[in-house]
């Protein structure tokens, strides 16, 4: 690899799922490993594999299945943490294993109780342990920008001398600002004799809106690894965004002398797919990604970028894969179409019967709607694996009476347990009724903190797509639904948020 070449580390499947409500099925989560991949990401962050039985399942499926990227699963400076991954490894075309430990006095002291010295010990140890079972094994020190700095030199040293190839700084809470991180990376680079051998990476979070700027600081004073995740998701205020980084990178080069080797025309694909699986909308201001990011309202940006393009834009939305999702199926399309296309796009059916299921989803869709695009086809998938769930509540009927000066009505026919409910209630808007009418029948007392909506494209006939999020007894789960009809897809997703509190499926991410 080149000097001046940045390895991208995703880990919107780990650190990203850790986003209150974000938590993905195993399908969903392979279905964005493949996107990232295509993508050409060089390293997947898959999961935490000793977290729980699905993480598991989640990373060994990723690990089996990607060819080209690197998968990786992180765990704790621990003999079980390390085992579980290298496990869930074992089949990966390229594979590495991730150990971390607290290296702040704050964290050693009141997290772990541990003596620094024990630190460094448990450290080398689970280095030297994962190298036993994976040649490539990058070791991080949680809590980094508020560590002492002889001390993160004297850990690294040893745990490079134990085979660490990628030792990596995060800035654990967002704490750093760009010249003081930079300069950390900097000397760390210089002091430590054995720097030489191993990649210096950052992972840094947005608590103070400087992720990205942290990220880039690092990498002008050395770093050559940048952990980030599509969209900026992850847990508090999220981690640097992968598209941002990339095109900073990309569009700057003349400052930074670095590149990538990112497909940069994927980032929006991916931008869509992660924010319809996990239920996180992308703001319009959204640097990159967002609805406006290439829209000119003034008067006089639009007259420059009509004379000269670059007036006022810095790289082209086409860059980025705007403006490339062409319509690719329609009402006369058939099965084989459908399901080539989706494969295009990087999902594929695991039965006949799941290909089938979408495959008539998407003909009502057409029904519907003249026009299908791909981000239609991504809706369409999202639904049908929501409705394959293990369903306690579904969606039989919904109707609506809303009028001017009249308090809307709604009449839902819910099947609970494969057994038809029905109730009619009274609300401010036709949504509101619609709520009111679901929870008399499934009754969770749940708290909605959340609703959102989403044209997945434009015009009149896009369908809605919507989120919502309910809280109950400390437990958050994110539900999504997609139709051409904006109150029926509210419906469905306040449906499907009501299964995955009745699941009981616990997420087990500790904090990293």
């Amino acid at each position: 690899m080149s000097d001046n070449r940045v390895i991208i580390f995703d880990t919107t499947l780990r650190d990203g799922e850790q986003s209150p409500g974000a938590s993905m099925t195993k399908g969903e989560k392979l279905r964005i490993a493949k996107a990232l991949e295509k993508m050409r990401v060089d390293v997947i962050e898959a999961g935490f594999a000793i977290a729980s039985p699905g993480d598991f399942e989640s990373v060994k499926a990723i690990a089996d299945s990607i060819k080209d990227s690197t998968v990786c699963s992180l765990s704790r400076a621990l003999d079980a943490d390390i085992d579980r991954a290298g496990e869930a490894l074992k089949n990966a075309a390229s594979g590495r294993i991730h150990t971390f430990i607290a290296t702040s006095p704050i964290h050693m002291k009141y997290k772990l109780q541990m003596q620094p010295d024990e630190v460094v010990a448990q450290a080398v140890h689970a280095v030297k342990r994962a190298r036993n079972l994976i040649d490539d094994v990058e070791f991080s020190l949680e809590d980094a920008s508020r560590s002492e700095l002889d001390f993160m030199c004297r850990i690294i040293e040893a745990c490079i001398d134990a085979g660490a190839r990628t030792i990596n700084i995060p800035d654990t809470v967002g704490y750093a600002v760009p010249a003081e991180f930079g300069a950390t990376i900097g000397q760390l680079i210089q002091r430590i004799p054995n720097a030489d051998k191993a990649i210096f990476s950052v992972h840094c979070h947005n608590d103070l809106g400087l992720a990205v700027a942290n990220s880039l600081a690092a990498v002008s004073q050395g770093a050559r690894q940048v952990e980030c995740t599509v969209n900026g998701l992850g847990e508090r205020a999220g981690n640097a965004a992968l598209e941002e980084v990339v095109m900073a990178l990309r569009t700057r080069r003349d400052v930074l002398g670095l590149e990538t080797g990112i497909d940069t025309t994927q980032i929006v694909s991916a931008s869509r797919l992660v924010s319809g699986v996990t239920g996180f909308a992308v703001q319009p201001n959204k640097a990159i990604v967002g609805a406006n990011a290439f829209a000119h309202e003034s008067g006089i940006h639009q007259d420059g970028v009509l004379k000269h393009r670059e007036t006022y834009e810095i790289m082209t939305a086409q860059d980025v894969g705007w403006h490339t999702n062409k319509m690719v199926l329609g009402k006369h399309s058939g099965r084989n179409a459908f399901r080539t296309r989706l494969e295009e796009l990087g999902t594929t059916f695991e039965t006949d019967a799941e290909l089938n299921a979408a495959f008539a989803r998407f003909k009502e869709l057409a029904d519907k709607k003249h026009e299908i695009f791909d981000e239609d086809l991504q809706a369409v998938v999202s639904d049908t694996k929501i409705a394959g769930f293990n369903e306690q509540f579904r969606l039989s009927s919904l109707k609506v009476t809303s009028q001017t000066g009249e308090t809307p009505v709604a009449e839902v026919v819910v099947m609970v347990n494969n057994e038809e409910v029905r109730a009619t209630a009274a609300g401010s808007g036709p949504v509101d009724a619609a709520y009111r009418a679901i929870e008399s029948i499934i009754d969770t007392h749940a708290s909605l903190e959340l609703y959102s909506v989403n044209a997945i494209t434009s015009g009149t006939d896009s369908q809605g797509e919507v989120t919502v999020r309910l809280e109950k007894g400390g437990r958050i789960v994110n539900g999504l639904g997609a139709d051409t009809d904006i109150v029926i897809a509210s419906a469905k997703a306040y449906l499907h948020a009501a299964n995955l509190l009745a699941s009981q499926v616990e997420k087990a991410h500790p904090q990293v």
